[in-house]
């Protein structure tokens, strides 16, 4: 037995921020440098990724991508910062939750 841990950024509204689907939309603009390539890495079509990082933009308040179409995709200061908070506190949750888990489980190991 084993727990797994789900994180799921939200803002006041309910409106999903950031999730590990996110996060790894986030990862890969930021190596690739484009939505397109994004798209194909993670095998979605090209208006989810869009519309993900819209929504994550319209539920979080900021941009957090900046699309040009000489210099390719970017991460914004407030998307990489954001991306990287999220990383930690995904991390950190998770190395709690495992620490509870044991701890109430410990008998049935």
């Amino acid at each position: 037995m084993k727990i797994k841990s789900i994180q799921l950024l939200v803002n006041t509204a309910g409106g999903i921020i950031m999730g590990t689907g996110r996060m790894k939309i986030l990862e890969s603009i930021d190596r690739t440098r484009s939505i397109n390539k994004t798209a194909q890495e993670l095998k979605m079509a090209y208006k989810t990724v869009w519309s993900k990082i819209k929504s994550t933009e319209k539920n979080f308040g900021k941009p957090v991508v900046l699309a040009d179409r000489t210099k390719g995709t970017e991460l914004t200061e407030d998307g990489r910062i954001l991306l990287e908070k999220y990383r930690k506190l995904k991390q950190r949750c998770i190395e709690a939750d495992d620490q509870i888990f044991d701890e109430v489980f410990a008998d049935q190991a």
